[in-house]
This record gives structure tokens, sequence and C-alpha cells, in this order.
């Protein structure tokens, strides 16, 4: 898998307090991905990206809520998620901190 396509696969981290909690207890991390990717590209391009092992890969589509914008119904964007467990011995930095 070339740079680019690992970058569009992985948008953004996904931070909560369900992720955060996660990656503290669990050793899993939260991603926003692409909403074509696959468990394997998804695997591939967090190897790539932040030099780590991964174990396994759950995919979470979540579905957009309806709401009322200004009077109007509308209706959030449907968002992808992976959630991410790495190996026992890797771990990723996603503070940037030392």
């Amino acid at each position: 898998m070339n740079q680019e396509r690992m970058y569009q696969v992985i948008r953004a981290p996904h931070i909560s307090e369900k992720s955060t909690l996660l990656a503290e207890q669990a050793n899993q991390h939260v991603f926003k991905v692409a909403s074509d990717a696959t468990k394997s590209e998804v695997k591939q391009a967090v190897e790539g990206i932040f030099n780590v092992k991964v174990d396994k890969v759950r995919i979470l589509n979540d579905k957009g809520k309806s709401k009322r914008f200004s009077g109007r119904m509308g209706k959030r964007s449907d968002l992808r998620k992976a959630y991410v467990t790495l190996m026992a011995d890797n771990d990723i930095d996603l503070a940037g901190t030392n």
C-alpha cells in the first residue's frame, strides 16, 4: 500500500472519553477511517504510519443523527470508526508528548 492511500484510509484519531480509557486500559486506539476502508487496509495503514504491530481491527459504521437546524430537518454525516488493538509491547503516542 502506498503512502497516499495510507493517509486516505486513516482520516484522524477519534478522541473521546471512551477512546482515551481504551487506550490506557486495553491498548486499543480509535481512528476515523474512510468509508470504503477494509480491515486489512486499516491494519496496513496503522502499521505503516505509526511503526507498530496490530493484533486485530474492528470496524464500526456510525449512522448520523437526524436533527433540526434552525427549524429545518437536517442530518449529521455518517462516520466509520476503526478500533485497533495493538500487540503487547507497542504503543501510539497521539499527544506527541515525551
